[in-house]
């Protein structure tokens, strides 16, 4: 690649999700309802990273994300870098962890389970190494791959 290529072009106003786990980005679009929105969004993936080799990226247009959204992106990128944009300037930059408990942000997978017979939210409580969620209510344990099938 020449060195006056564009890759990607930095955004003026929202949040850049940047040292994303390759892969993850369609994910996270995904699970944020980015899909379904009219906000520019420009992702990247498999990029060279000097710090992880590679990594994907995720440019949102004119969107802050919600502390919801936040804990969303913990359960599939803890370790991500979290950067809000203004005026072309990053005001915030943080690291985006692992979150402790979720609640109401997966389904519980048991048709049982309390939650889906009587509506009540979803409460998870959270371990990571390997990342499992254990439902408050039947107790019900899901794995990674599970977590990701049923977050809403």
């Amino acid at each position: 690649m020449k060195q006056d290529d564009v890759r990607l072009v930095p955004i003026s106003n929202g949040t850049v999700l940047d040292h994303l786990p390759p892969g993850s980005a369609l994910r996270i679009i995904k699970i944020l309802g980015l899909d379904k929105v009219e906000t520019a969004v420009t992702l990247a993936m498999h990029t060279e990273s000097a710090s992880m080799k590679i990594k994907d990226l995720v440019f949102i247009e004119g969107k802050e994300l919600s502390e919801e959204e936040i804990s969303k992106v913990g359960l599939i990128a803890a370790g991500a870098t979290l950067n809000l944009i203004k005026d072309g300037v990053v005001k915030k930059k943080a690291q985006i962890g692992m979150p402790n408990h979720a609640d109401g942000l997966i389904k519980c997978m048991n048709s049982k389970c309390i939650t889906k017979i009587e509506g009540l939210p979803s409460k998870f409580s959270i371990s990571k190494d390997p990342l499992k969620a254990k439902c408050r209510y039947c107790e019900k344990e899901m794995n990674e791959s599970e977590i990701f099938k049923v977050i809403k």
